[in-house]
């Protein structure tokens, strides 16, 4: 498959992912729900009816009739099995973006119309005719029609997409920010999850369970959301919106880093120590209001904790970790004291995950909590007047590349 093609088919499949999306959020009442990949791309189901969606984006072909007479075939044998008792009635609604050829559609049409152009076709040179193999009169195509949506005007992708960022807004009161990097992140997540499932139960959701599934401000690294933005695009976007011009403010930093156990390297763990501390520490001799960052590293053991402490410490890197002799027990006061010029202390390590707390009690000042973490959250404190910012990595030294 070459890069344009594959190009074209993710973002067919993006489209269809927004559109399910879209109409989630569109659902009138709250225990509305839809089916994802069951009759249809898409089923919809309210109190009043239940819709079978099939809806497709080329935007690099003409339309011509043959390309959507499979699907209205394939439509009418679900609606043979409802004459037989053995299907639920429903509504079937094509619907699809094409680059150029709607004029060729004229809407509605007859009975003779979807014989011809939908219902005959030709395999190995022999002609069928698919009302004649199903056995169904022309009364019931004509019933089929009353059943049956076409719309090949559809949304074009750009514009589809600003309308579910539109409906996130409003949905979640938020900025476009939030709209894009938490609740659309995490529904392009709830759909593909939905959409795996192989019993057709599980691939249903009702508008109030994705609403709430989708209703966080944790930032994922969802491989569909990054494939949607670009990784680079990605972490310059967090970059811009966490980590620019902190600098200049004298706020009391967390940096809470998630390690994992395969391919961890003390010398690149230093390098991002020192990325921090250069990055967000003022402690020069005129700066009236002298700060450094405190550093939490989850699953580091002890040992290695301690051997990477000690070759900063050689360094003449000045840290402190609020054990202030050998045999003393942590104290908050101690680790929260002022980094300054005179004492030169450019980092502050918390060792344990029950002293952040603690620490983090103990300060009066704004207080900004930063969490890199890999599968879950490993730390949760919620308080209003602390910003707490939790951002899924994908590997460690994604840290680097987002700060």
């Amino acid at each position: 498959m070459t890069d344009r093609t594959a190009i074209d088919t993710i973002k067919g499949y993006f489209y269809q992912f927004d559109f399910s999306i879209l109409k989630i959020l569109e659902l009138p009442n709250d225990t509305d729900s839809v089916v994802i990949e069951g009759i249809e791309d898409l089923d919809i189901k309210t109190a009043t009816e239940e819709n079978a969606v099939q809806c497709k984006y080329y935007s690099k072909t003409e339309y011509n009739h043959s390309v959507i007479s499979k699907p209205i075939r394939l439509m009418l044998s679900h609606y043979s099995e409802v004459k037989k008792g053995t299907k639920s009635r429903i509504n079937y609604i094509l619907y699809g973006f094409y680059q150029s050829g709607q004029h060729k559609l004229i809407l509605p049409f007859d009975i003779d119309f979807l014989k011809n152009n939908f219902l005959t076709h030709t395999k190995e040179k022999v002609k069928y005719f698919h009302h004649e193999d199903l056995a169904l009169s022309d009364a019931d195509l004509n019933d089929f029609l009353t059943l049956l949506t076409i719309n090949i005007n559809a949304l074009e992708y750009d514009v589809q997409l600003k309308r579910v960022f539109e409906i996130l807004k409003l949905s979640f009161n938020c900025t476009d920010f939030e709209a894009e990097h938490f609740f659309y992140n995490n529904s392009l997540k709830v759909i593909k999850e939905i959409s795996i499932e192989s019993d057709v139960n599980n691939r249903t959701i009702r508008k109030n369970d994705f609403i709430r599934r989708i209703d966080s401000k944790k930032i994922l690294f969802n491989e569909w959301f990054i494939q949607f933005k670009g990784e680079k695009r990605f972490f310059a976007d967090l970059r811009a919106k966490y980590f620019s011009a902190l600098n200049t403010s004298p706020f009391e930093r967390f940096f809470l880093i998630e390690m994992s156990n395969v391919g961890y390297s003390r010398a690149e763990l230093k390098e991002l120590l020192f990325i921090i501390s250069k990055k967000w520490s003022k402690i020069s001799k005129r700066e009236p209001r002298p700060f450094c960052p405190y550093v939490f590293i989850q699953n580091l053991p002890l040992d290695e904790l301690i051997e990477l402490k000690r070759e900063m410490y050689d360094e003449d890197f000045v840290i402190i970790d609020g054990f202030d002799f050998a045999g003393s027990t942590f104290s908050p006061k101690s680790i929260i004291r002022k980094a300054d010029f005179s004492n030169q202390i450019k980092l502050k390590f918390v060792n344990e995950l029950n002293h952040l707390s603690l620490t983090i009690n103990e300060i009066r000042k704004t207080k900004y909590i930063f969490q890199f973490y890999l599968n879950n959250p490993f730390f949760e404190l919620e308080q209003p007047s602390i910003k707490h910012t939790k951002i899924q990595i994908k590997k460690f030294n994604d840290i680097k590349e987002i700060i």
